[in-house]
């Protein structure tokens, strides 16, 4: 089965050109956005991985250091830095996102993801 995902992301100054992202579930995050505070985080996003890139919120994604992280958001822990990145960014439609498809050979690439929807072939992001 395959779910439609969205992203959040959270740039922490107008002036930044980082963008930290999380992959959300569009109806659990408006649930939670509009006061469901309730939900469970685990419902609400599609893993605790944090996402970063410096040429915005398009092109390939890398996953930011523990010192990025404390930087911006005063802590490394997962759940602390989702929260904020939930409570402060910004919703934008992920119709190019998908999960519950599978690999043909997981083994290929890089494990990049680019939303842009180009794959990168060179297995360096």
């Amino acid at each position: 089965m395959v779910r439609e995902l969205t992203k959040v992301v959270y740039k922490p100054s107008p002036e930044s050109t980082e963008d930290f992202i999380v992959i959300v579930n569009p109806a659990e995050y408006k649930r939670w956005k509009e006061g469901g505070t309730s939900i469970p985080l685990t419902e609400v996003v599609d893993s605790f991985q944090v996402f970063w890139s410096n040429q915005g919120a398009q092109g390939l994604l890398g996953t930011p250091s523990n010192q990025q992280l404390d930087n911006v958001f005063g802590t490394h822990k997962d759940t602390d830095v989702v929260l904020q990145i939930l409570q402060k960014g910004k919703e934008e439609s992920g119709k190019g996102i998908r999960t519950g498809e599978t690999a043909t050979n997981i083994m290929k690439g890089s494990f990049a993801v680019d939303t842009k929807g180009k794959s990168s072939t060179s297995g360096i992001p």
